[in-house]
């Protein structure tokens, strides 16, 4: 397969045999340069990339070009490649312009000329956003073919699994594509277990669990020592915040993760009120982003992996995990976040994975292409969810038990909820039950206001309601309030303040546990703000106290 390509464009020559030279110096050797004169000559020239089937991975266009600016350029060039990185060069005059292009755009930079020298100011821009654009590039027909029933549990979360750790693949559902119903034969043995993964190299996992997935693909799932200096437990924004200030400080830091990286925030499809990026980004990019950085600073990242006891022994805390291993720390950190919680409605568990489906949309938005979906939960990820899959259902419907989305879910939101045509707020309303024999099919409702049961078609309900912390693993050895919550700091009971520090009378720091040397934070916290900046930066102030904690001890 050819190099993916960068797409230049500026009428000057000079300096746009500049920008020819210093991108073929630092990207040439894995992508190809493109150099055009003109907005109408660059769209010819993808028009004719497009007919070839080739990849173009980045915009790199003037703004100041005649016959057709470099926001319209851009405009028509993402109708055939709306995947590429876009960066648009601007004089000063030309700032107004850009910031305009965000948000019409979603434009991905702009930089100001000139760019010397450009290992400062051209080369770190535009590295970031490839990397960006090949975690989302789907190259077709090579990798990983994932063949399965589009309405089976186990398809679902081989899906999600792939998704949430960036692992590109292809889908082919065996009830619509003969190729699928062809790869699953083999001559003389029965059918492959669905669902099934079929590997570049003709190998073939046949109804994997996670951990066998994560292993093939190569992902961790063992640590390389017994002993660290801090442990992380989940690596969602708090975990992923902590992994990344304890490496850099000097701590020999192991994260282990149960599904994969990005918690909760993981699942967004898009976080508009993050601070630093004004044209939003999905959880996913959040999460490859973090694990990056965590892994340039040396932390392992286990996969796959769930801990399943917490053992103080002595100084030192073991973590159990679920195929019996044990890892000791100095110091270990919480960040296992919440799920949501379970709706009590007849029918939901069995149609659970079969058109039922808690969070994780973006796995599953071709499937509902031309389809009325249903969506539970009024806060953010459910507002998220509900954009996103807008770009593909034929309607969508978010069901709130109250009045009003403005108690839970932020202005923006509801501002482009209330915005986009196909998306609709029914209030006053509870799911009572589910109905499908082997998939959704229809929901009934319970309107309050009405006080009777309403029956509606569905092909697919997305929950996200509540917020449910899995921390029964922890039984007695940390304090919890009523609801699972962990306990830390002041909130601790006065009983459960025992600490083996420096003296008796020492009470925990702000976010340790009853516990001594084990910390707490983002949403398994009791208090926690649900945010993600909230979560990483609890995830950030943690490592100062395990820091103090660690000289204490």
């Amino acid at each position: 397969m050819s190099k993916p390509i960068i797409l230049s464009t500026d009428d000057e020559i000079e300096v746009g045999n500049a920008i020819e030279r210093d991108l073929k110096k630092k990207f040439g050797k894995n992508f190809r340069i493109i150099k055009t004169t003109s907005g109408k000559e660059a769209l010819d020239t993808i028009r004719q990339l497009k007919q070839r089937n080739d990849q173009i991975a980045l915009f790199l266009t003037d703004q100041r070009m005649p016959e057709m600016e470099g926001t319209e350029f851009l405009e028509e060039a993402m109708k055939l490649y709306p995947e590429a990185r876009k960066v648009l060069l601007t004089a000063y005059a030309d700032t107004d312009a850009a910031i305009a292009a965000i948000n019409k755009l979603a434009l991905d930079y702009y930089l100001m000329k000139p760019w010397d020298p450009p290992e400062e100011k051209l080369y770190p821009i535009i590295s970031d956003l490839l990397e960006d654009w090949q975690s989302i590039n789907r190259p077709p027909f090579e990798g990983i073919r994932v063949i399965g029933n589009q309405w089976a549990p186990a398809s679902y979360q081989v899906k999600t699994f792939l998704v949430r750790n960036n692992i590109p693949y292809l889908w082919l559902d065996v009830e619509q594509t003969e190729e699928a119903r062809e790869l699953i034969k083999i001559p003389g043995k029965p059918d492959m277990e669905l669902p099934c993964l079929i590997f570049p190299d003709g190998t073939v996992l046949q109804k994997p669990e996670n951990r066998d997935i994560a292993e093939r693909v190569g992902l961790r799932t063992s640590a390389d020592k017994p002993f660290y200096d801090l442990i992380i437990v989940g690596a969602g924004p708090a975990g992923l915040a902590a992994a990344v200030y304890g490496a850099s400080e000097g701590l020999h830091t192991l994260v282990i993760e149960q599904q994969a990286p990005g918690g909760q925030a993981g699942m967004s499809s898009r976080i508009e009120n993050y601070l630093g990026f004004p044209g939003g980004l999905s959880g996913r990019e959040l999460a490859r982003r973090a694990v990056t950085q965590a892994r340039r600073f040396g932390v392992e990242i286990l996969t796959a992996q769930k801990v399943v006891k917490l053992i103080a022994d002595g100084p030192s805390r073991i973590v159990k995990l679920a195929d019996g291993k044990e890892l000791g720390c100095r110091a270990l950190l919480i960040a296992t976040g919440v799920s949501y919680r379970q709706v009590q409605a007849k029918g939901i568990e069995k149609l659970t994975g079969a058109g039922v489906y808690y969070g994780s949309a973006m796995s599953e938005g071709e499937s509902v292409r031309g389809r009325n979906v249903f969506i539970v939960g009024g806060a953010n990820s459910a507002g998220q969810a509900a954009m996103y899959l807008s770009q593909f259902a034929k309607k969508v419907i978010i069901l709130i038990r109250g009045e009003s989305l403005s108690s839970s879910m932020s202005r923006y939101l509801i501002d482009q909820i209330g915005a986009t045509a196909n998306i609709q707020v029914w209030k006053n309303r509870e799911v009572k039950e589910t109905i499908g024999s082997d998939r959704l099919e229809k929901l009934v409702l319970w309107c309050k206001d009405r006080q009777k049961d309403e029956t509606v078609e569905a092909s697919a309900l997305f929950i996200f309601i509540g917020a449910q912390p899995h921390t029964e693993w922890l039984g007695d050895i940390v304090a919890r309030d009523e609801h699972g919550f962990i306990l830390s700091g002041p909130d601790i009971p006065m009983k459960s303040r025992t600490y083996a520090g420096p003296s008796k009378d020492h009470l925990p720091f702000l976010l340790e546990t009853s516990l001594p040397g084990v910390f707490v934070a983002g949403d398994v916290r009791h208090g926690s703000v649900k945010r993600v900046a909230s979560a990483v930066g609890e995830g950030s102030m943690a490592v100062m106290y395990i820091h103090r904690y660690l000289g204490s001890v």
